[in-house]
């Protein structure tokens, strides 16, 4: 029987996770579909929305203090409840004079409330579950961030494309989207404000006089290890190709045939790359944590340092050959007040789903990589702050090289600017060549 402050893992870890990456998929990528959708320049929306990854750049330098004043509990609830206010607030700025600046000033308030929800949420799941519970419930909680990638990036994406057609108004599609989103968020808030339990372990840490020279030593701890040049070369190059790449594709899939993109509408970009790609990604990231645990990091990296960045090709093929067939093979027509959710595949849109499945597989699949790797770099006395360094240093190269990706795409031209991408992989492969491993690292022992 459990204890009355216990409640069972299942009433609380799945929607604790979906509710994670909610804000995390608002902020990385409706933001960059409605800024496209509101006609804002690639260059423009790809530098500012960069900076959108500042919170969780600066992630570890924040996160004693979450230890510090009050309980994991109430960080969460409460960057809930912001988070969902910040969304429903998205809404009212979409027919304002200013809508890009103060929308971008809302977005950023989200970044930074799901940084910290991202820090109190993962301490608050390891201090309300025991050991063994905290390794069964791993899939649950990927598989329940894995959906709400798909709600997000495929169904919020395509409810906006839809109303957009069938408004022609997207300003009002836009509202509407963030007011869904909002009232989700918020209902979440307002279940786990009752539903989460109260761990007794769960209390603010208290510091003694020497707490500012702890925190300063325990990150220097990090910075003075052997090889840490390498490591740190390695973090910041191995997304560096993909950090560009990732800001161009909803632009290119949007941007018409004249300019050089596929001329998918916002509702045919959820379908390809919210429904389709998300899909192939949660299987590739399966995978690659299979193959890592059956033969070991050290001799996984190679495969997976291919898997992650030959499968770009497909955006030069892509670029090239604007596959827009528009004969349809598959329809669904729905009656009555919902027949904007009517899908029609054509065979463009077939070719493009199978390029963007081939390179989100082979990014998931390769991506447990850089994951493992980190987990191995903050092996340790401070392996808790030590990864925190390593995901905020891993934000920090996707942040920078994307705020400058807008404006090589409109100076290169899309299938310029893809080759370019393809050359930026390179400096991954030549730090993957320096790296060192124990080779037993990550693979599950022998019985």
């Amino acid at each position: 029987m459990q204890k009355p402050n216990a409640s069972n893992p299942w009433s609380w870890i799945p929607t604790l996770y979906f509710a994670q990456a909610i804000p995390y998929v608002a902020v990385m990528v409706l933001a960059s579909v409605m800024y496209k959708d509101f006609g804002i320049s690639n260059d423009n929306f790809a530098f500012y929305t960069s900076w959108l990854y500042l919170p969780w750049v600066i992630k570890p330098f924040w996160s004693p203090f979450i230890d510090m004043f009050r309980t994991k509990r109430w960080w969460t609830v409460s960057m809930q409840f912001i988070i969902g206010a910040a969304l429903a607030s998205v809404a009212l700025t979409t027919q304002l004079p200013s809508f890009f600046q103060i929308s971008l000033a809302i977005f950023w308030l989200m970044a930074f409330s799901s940084a910290t929800h991202d820090i109190a949420a993962d301490g608050f799941y390891m201090l309300a579950l025991p050991q063994h519970e905290q390794a069964a419930f791993v899939g649950v909680r990927s598989t329940f961030y894995r959906l709400a990638n798909i709600a997000g990036q495929g169904g919020l994406v395509y409810l906006a494309g839809k109303l957009t057609e069938r408004t022609h108004d997207v300003g009002y599609a836009w509202s509407v989207v963030m007011v869904v989103a909002g009232g989700m968020f918020l209902s979440m808030w307002a279940y786990h404000f009752f539903i989460l339990p109260r761990p007794a372990a769960d209390h603010a840490v208290v510091q003694g006089d020497n707490y500012i020279q702890e925190y300063f030593a325990t990150i220097w701890s990090f910075f003075k290890r052997k090889d840490i040049l390498v490591a740190l070369a390695f973090i910041l190059t191995f997304r560096l190709g993909e950090s560009q790449l990732i800001k161009m594709v909803i632009p290119f899939m949007k941007d018409p045939l004249a300019q050089g993109g596929l001329g998918l509408s916002t509702a045919q970009v959820g379908q390809v790359y919210g429904g389709v790609g998300v899909l192939f990604l949660t299987l590739g990231g399966l995978l690659g944590g299979y193959v890592i645990s059956k033969i070991g990091l050290k001799r996984a990296l190679w495969l997976m340092v291919f898997a992650v960045h030959v499968p770009d090709l497909v955006f030069v093929f892509l670029s090239h050959q604007l596959p827009h067939n528009i004969e349809p093979i598959f329809t669904w027509e729905v009656q009555g007040p919902l027949s904007f959710l009517s899908i029609h595949l054509t065979h463009g849109i077939a070719v493009i789903s199978g390029c963007i499945a081939l390179e989100q597989f082979g990014y998931g699949f390769g991506f447990a990589a850089l994951l493992m790797y980190m987990i191995m770099l903050a092996d340790g006395e401070h392996k808790t702050a030590h990864y925190a360094i390593c995901t905020g240093l891993m934000a920090l190269g996707m942040m920078v090289p994307g705020m400058y990706s807008g404006r090589i795409q409109e100076y290169l031209g899309y299938e310029n600017f893809f080759v370019y991408v393809c050359l930026m992989t390179l400096p991954a492969f030549g730090m993957a060549a320096l790296i060192k491993i124990d080779p037993e690292f990550g693979k599950k022992p022998a019985k």
